[in-house]
């Protein structure tokens, strides 16, 4: 593997109050913090990730200690400037249901705040609510960087909004079309599939329910849309089963189910996310077009990211390596 790669992961790092199913309390720094160390550890001498995220003054310390264990990690992008982070506090339900406030809320992420990142090879956006990232610094990133360049966007943050009682809630993405030509690759959980999938009108009994899962003919029907819309791939996470990959082949649309990689236990579910969106970057690094390898590292980054509440859960590329054959057939 090339030893200059760069991968830029951009998004929030919140403080997370964490009360998890089983009534664990958990207080951690999140979102951008598990994509970018469990590359660290894939990366190791093989290249360099580098966080983006406005951060409060008072964290950035903290979140420095958490990164500078791992010498391939970029700090320079951590800003300060406008000390305005982001502050979140999650109550589990279930394994994959969560009541979410938001307490503080980050900057946005600007054009000039990626500007001197555009020599990176992958970006990957992870915005946790909808303000976070502006679909002009998508446009500014096609418009300069290299054409080889992808683009990895997570649906979290265009799906969810937060209320003006700092309560989290879904939202449908009703302006898709305008970022979909600007996207390479398109993340999302079931839930979140069902906020991009939408009718023209509604009535009102059709509204009752916050969340609809799409059937498997509504899912090929909106990853079609976004791959007629420019976007590469598109990748639907489908809880513990695993994800659904659509893309393009021979100049038709390829629906593949990858499998989950599976754990005994799960402890702690929050950046599952994140991490899977981070082993989807890793797989696509030396071919630009390995969708089902880079399947199977997101499932592996985001089981390993359920084994417990700290970093210390992903391992080394070797390890992660053996995971996914212990899995799977083959890598790839």
């Amino acid at each position: 593997m090339n030893a200059s790669y760069k991968i830029s992961v951009v998004g929030p790092i919140p403080k997370d109050h964490i009360t998890t199913a089983k009534g664990l309390e958990i207080e951690k720094y999140g979102c951008v913090t598990h994509p970018v160390i469990a590359l660290a550890k894939l990366l190791k001498d093989q290249g360099i990730v580098m966080p983006i995220s406005h951060l409060f003054e008072s964290d950035l310390e903290d979140i420095q200690l958490l990164f500078n264990p791992h010498s391939n990690i970029d700090q320079s992008h951590l800003h300060i400037k406008k000390n305005q982070g982001t502050n979140i506090k999650l109550r589990f339900i279930d394994q994959n249901n969560r009541l979410e406030k938001q307490v503080a809320f980050m900057h946005p992420i600007m054009p000039e705040d990626v500007k001197s990142a555009l020599d990176s090879d992958i970006f990957v956006f992870v915005p946790i609510t909808d303000f976070e990232v502006p679909q002009a610094t998508l446009q500014y990133i096609k418009a300069n960087a290299n054409p080889n360049t992808l683009t990895i966007f997570d649906a979290h943050g265009v799906t969810t909004t937060a209320t003006t009682t700092g309560d989290r809630l879904r939202r449908y993405w009703i302006d898709r079309d305008l970022w979909l030509p600007y996207i390479d690759v398109l993340k999302m959980n079931i839930e979140e599939a069902g906020c991009c999938y939408f009718q023209k009108e509604y009535s009102m009994e059709d509204l009752q329910n916050e969340f609809i899962e799409l059937t498997d003919d509504q899912m090929l029907e909106f990853a079609t849309y976004a791959l007629n819309k420019g976007v590469k791939a598109v990748y639907i996470t489908l809880d513990s089963r695993g994800c659904q990959i659509y893309y393009e082949e021979n100049g038709q649309v390829v629906s593949q189910f990858v499998k989950s990689v599976k754990v005994e236990e799960v402890i702690d579910t929050t950046g599952c996310g994140d991490s899977f969106a981070g082993g989807l970057a890793y797989g696509l690094l030396e071919d630009r077009t390995a969708w089902v390898k880079a399947a199977q590292y997101a499932n592996a980054l985001g089981a390993l990211r359920t084994q417990g509440t700290t970093f210390d859960v992903f391992q080394s590329l070797e390890k992660t390596n053996e995971l996914i054959l212990k899995n799977y057939e083959q890598i790839g």
